[in-house]
């Protein structure tokens, strides 16, 4: 059965390991569905989070290929645990004066902010799961989204587990 799975690769912050750790997953035919990258609590080493969709079979095909890599020291599955999940989105939004308040109506429901304010648009930034953004996103297209940027999913074990 095909599910999301999230893993976090801890690596030595070098030139190309993002590219090798990607190029494994393309060279496997594994997709990616969300990666992102950032500093780690370790000096010296990244954190690689990854979401992918696949099977438990091929899930562990991808975590025993990633402990072979040379610049890889920790290869964790974090969808094994209680995770807190988040995404960040900016959404460039075509607002006219007077439809401001319905927008700011929406903006407030989802808990987000308005980050930037043109003469006709907005700039919304939203933190959230995945679903929260999408449905925003759904929510504001018909007012006319001009750009949209998301940085990818980034999580962690819940409680007094760690990886």
């Amino acid at each position: 059965m095909i599910k999301k799975h999230t893993i976090s690769v801890l690596v030595h912050n070098q030139p190309g390991v993002l590219q090798r750790v990607s190029g494994l997953f393309g060279r496997r035919g594994f997709n990616i569905d969300s990666i992102t990258v950032g500093g780690s609590h370790v000096n010296g080493l990244s954190q690689i989070i990854i979401v992918t969709s696949c099977d438990d079979r091929t899930i562990e095909q991808v975590e025993k290929q990633l402990n072979k890599l040379i610049d890889v020291t920790q290869v964790s599955h974090l969808s094994s645990n209680p995770l807190v999940v988040r995404e960040l989105a900016f959404i460039k939004v075509k607002v006219e004066p007077s439809i401001r308040p319905e927008i700011f109506g929406v903006v407030d429901t989802f808990r987000a902010s308005v980050i930037d304010m043109g003469p006709n648009n907005l700039i919304i930034q939203i933190v959230g799961e995945i679903e929260k953004i999408e449905a925003m996103v759904e929510l504001l297209e018909p007012y006319g989204i001009l750009e949209l940027s998301r940085t990818g999913t980034t999580a962690m074990i819940r409680g007094d587990n760690y990886q």
